[in-house]
Order: structure tokens, then C-alpha cells, then sequence
């Protein structure tokens, strides 16, 4: 089976290659609006198949993996920041209290499509405003859903259900899927 990763995350295509050892990526490029009166679950894995789906037209012959990540805090959904000063307000917010990361994954081929997502509860560390400026100020936050790495040190106190999820792609959850559409078994 050939295999897509439909997205350009550097931080997917390292946990990607932990269960494939070869794929190409193609970034989906599809517009990230989503029903926002959706359940958060509902809303990760609708991008997650519309990312897959809009690569896989253009690759029917392959098996195409889309995901999706977002972070849902006090009933919010906090997608990536507009700008530095947004990933400010987030960090601050999110600063010694408890969230949720959702990743949805949907994995496509000719024969069959699978979607599910994993769900992991996240406490953040107390954030000083000093910590939180310098973070900002090395752009690590600036891509990630949250404004945040759970891989970026001082940010996370601790975590419960998949480190991976946190990262932007459940490992356990996208080798489910994956064995889940081979044809080949």
C-alpha cells in the first residue's frame, strides 16, 4: 500500500513515521471553517475527513491519512493564534488549568474510509507572564492549536490519555485505522 500524509506538519510526519516507513505528504490545502455549533469531537474529525478527502481525489490509487487538532477550553474551541498576541492571551488563560486536545483522524482509501478521534485531558503548568513572553518570542506557539507543544518544556504539568494525540497525531488510534483499511490482509 503507498501512503499519503495529507498534512505539513514536521511534528505529524515524525509521529507518522513511527508506524510507516514510507509516504509522501501533501498538504491538504482546504478551509479550515467548520459548523462551529458542532461537538468538538464532530468538528476535529469533519477536518480531518475533508483534509483527506481533498487529497484523495487527487491520489485514488493511494491510501491518504488527514487529522485534525483542536483544543477545547471551558466549552471553547482554540484553534491556532491569529498572532503573538493572541498566543499570549491563550497561554494565559489556559495557565494552571485543565483543557482537552482532540485529534481527529480519518484514513481513505479505494475500498474503505475509517474516521474516529482520541481525546486527552491536559493541566498546564502556572505560566509566569515572563515565561509566557519569551515562549511566544521563540514562535513556537505561533502553528499549534492551543498556542502551545506538550514537547516544548515548562508548558505542561501533566496529561491524561494519548501523548501522541497532544502532538497532532494519536499513533495508537491512526495504526487502528490504518490496519482497519488494508486490503492486503
Amino acid at each position: 500500500m503507498e501512503f499519503i500524509l495529507a498534512s505539513a506538519s514536521p511534528r505529524r510526519r515524525e509521529l507518522l513515521s513511527q508506524i510507516i516507513k514510507k509516504f509522501e505528504v501533501i498538504p491538504a490545502e482546504t478551509d479550515e471553517k467548520v459548523n462551529i455549533s458542532l461537538f468538538p469531537e464532530k468538528m476535529a474529525c469533519v477536518l480531518a475527513e475533508r483534509k483527506c478527502d481533498e487529497v484523495f481525489a487527487k491520489n485514488p490509487y493511494k491510501t491518504v491519512i488527514g487529522c485534525d487538532t483542536v483544543v477545547v477550553f471551558e466549552n471553547t474551541v482554540l484553534g491556532k493564534p491569529k498572532d503573538r498576541d493572541d498566543a499570549k492571551r491563550t497561554l494565559k488563560a489556559l495557565s494552571g488549568k485543565t483543557h482537552f486536545v482532540i485529534t481527529g483522524v480519518c484514513v481513505r482509501n479505494a475500498f474503505k474510509k475509517l474516521i474516529d478521534f482520541d481525546k486527552t485531558e491536559v493541566k498546564f503548568n502556572v505560566l509566569s507572564d515572563e515565561f509566557i513572553r519569551q515562549y511566544v518570542d521563540s514562535g513556537s506557539p505561533l502553528d499549534k492549536a492551543g498556542s502551545y507543544g506538550i514537547q516544548d518544556g515548562g508548558v505542561v504539568q501533566e496529561y491524561f490519555g494519548s501523548y501522541t494525540n497532544v502532538v497532532g497525531l494519536p499513533v495508537t488510534l491512526t495504526k487502528k485505522l490504518i490496519d482497519g483499511v488494508r486490503v492486503d490482509q
